[in-house]
């Protein structure tokens, strides 16, 4: 399959990664506030290492996480995107849908607006029957982009991370879901 390189949005671009991206995103990803949902924040390395993982992604399988530009100022912002998860849970094999933003453009609704961007492409472009997004089950803010997108919580579903250490504060996660068949009645309710 041919990589999906860029999609846009009505604000957005979500386009391939550019080397000139990483301090931005270090500097994202360095930030306790944008990290305090993960066991930690990264190191200018570990951030590094991220986009050479994640432009591994692409590179495997056709997508994965764009990085996001504002359209009216050109600036990154973080990323939005479809992944392949990489651990085994009770729901996977599965996609899910993940974002990230910079703490400046949080409340704008730039979140919500690039993940549906990426849903769209996730059923249209790919043909998925099913997208999941997962988080700890603290962080509201992203369950509400989940919820705004059309995602349906799946409380049976919900697991223990396992990546993380059985005392971690983070480890429980909640599952979202959302079907071909709901995103297009959504599309046309």
């Amino acid at each position: 399959m041919e990589p999906i390189l860029e999609l846009a949005s009505a604000r957005l671009l979500l386009r391939q990664w550019r080397d000139e991206d990483l301090p931005e995103f270090a500097a994202m990803c360095a930030d306790p506030q944008v990290m305090r949902y993960f066991p930690e924040p990264l190191s200018r390395l570990e951030s590094a290492s991220l986009i050479g993982r994640i432009r591994g992604h692409f590179s495997e399988h056709g997508f994965g996480l764009w990085a996001l530009e504002r359209k009216d100022t050109g600036q990154f912002i973080g990323f939005t995107g479809l992944g392949v998860v990489g651990f085994d849970a009770p729901f996977t094999p599965a996609i899910e849908i993940g974002w990230r933003l910079a703490r400046e453009h949080w409340g704008l609704g730039y979140a919500s607006e690039a993940a549906w961007t990426a849903l769209r492409c996730g059923f249209d472009r790919l043909a998925l029957n099913e997208v999941v997004s997962f988080t700890a089950d603290s962080n509201l803010p992203s369950q509400k982009v989940m919820q705004a997108i059309g995602m349906h919580h799946a409380p049976a579903d919900d697991f223990e991370h396992p990546n993380l250490i059985v005392d971690h504060p983070l480890r429980h996660h909640v599952l979202y879901r959302i079907s071909r068949e709901q995103w297009l009645q959504t599309l046309h309710g």
